[in-house]
């Protein structure tokens, strides 16, 4: 099991060592990778690393913060309230919180809510997971030209011809489109290979897979670069060049 990547956003120091010491104790379901000391600079964290946990430990003076998240591009990431005002926890779960901290915290109180978060992402995952694979199953039965994609809250069919490239972004996929929309999914680049039409589609490097049919040149001076439709040049990885060369003979 991967630990949970959280971020902390307090003001309140003691709050950090207390959360960091849990850390070092409890590392494998746990990984602090990083910290805030305003909303500011929060937001910004959070665009950066994507963490899957925001542990909240501040005074919100209106609701700006959460409609900022709602903007996110990628999945929002659970969130644990902390405060030393049992009041506070209404606004917590006002705002879909997953657990709500009253200080002082102890170590076992953060166990459960880390363990809340695990239980619901785990039930989240298994729900979006199942339903696409029933539809990429149902398409391939069909013979229909699409991939089924977890994006945010929702699932969108994507035509495959459409798809320009797959970007890995850590944990998460990017679809680049020919209309210049970008899509991004829950899912591991590594999960798209055995999804995506292997007659067209082929994995250039650890972070991308292309469409065979949006290659404009390919150029082999000082390396591998593929030139794509939307003008977008990538690295062919020197360990795959063998096997991109027959997979391109072989669609001649």
């Amino acid at each position: 099991m991967n630990p949970i990547n959280a971020i902390i956003i307090s003001e309140e120091k003691e709050t950090f060592q207390i959360l960091k010491k849990f850390e070092e104790e409890n590392s494998m379901i746990l990984e602090i990778i990083g910290n805030a000391k305003c909303i500011k600079e929060g937001l910004t964290l959070i665009k950066s690393k994507k963490p899957d946990l925001i542990l909240l430990d501040i005074i919100f003076k209106d609701n700006l913060f959460f409609e900022m998240l709602e903007q996110l591009d990628f999945s929002i990431p659970k969130l644990v309230f902390i405060s030393a005002n049992k009041d506070y926890a209404v606004k917590a779960f006002k705002h879909d919180a997953i657990d709500f901290l009253l200080k002082p915290i102890d170590f076992n109180s953060i166990i459960m809510a880390v363990y809340k978060v695990i239980k619901r992402r785990e039930m989240e995952h298994s729900y979006q997971h199942q339903k696409i694979n029933n539809i990429n199953i149902l398409n391939t039965a069909h013979k229909n030209d699409y991939v089924a994609v977890a994006s945010l809250e929702k699932i969108e069919l994507i035509p495959m011809s459409e798809i320009i490239f797959c970007k890995a972004d850590g944990k998460y996929t990017v679809f680049i489109l020919s209309n210049g929309t970008r899509i991004m999914s829950s899912r591991n680049l590594g999960e798209y290979i055995n999804i995506l039409d292997n007659n067209y589609f082929f994995r250039i490097h650890h972070s991308y897979i292309i469409n065979l049919r949006h290659i404009i040149k390919i150029s082999k001076k000082d390396g591998y670069f593929c030139e794509l439709s939307n003008g977008a040049i990538l690295p062919v990885a020197k360990r795959r060049q063998d096997d991109f060369n027959k997979f391109i003979k072989l669609k001649d």
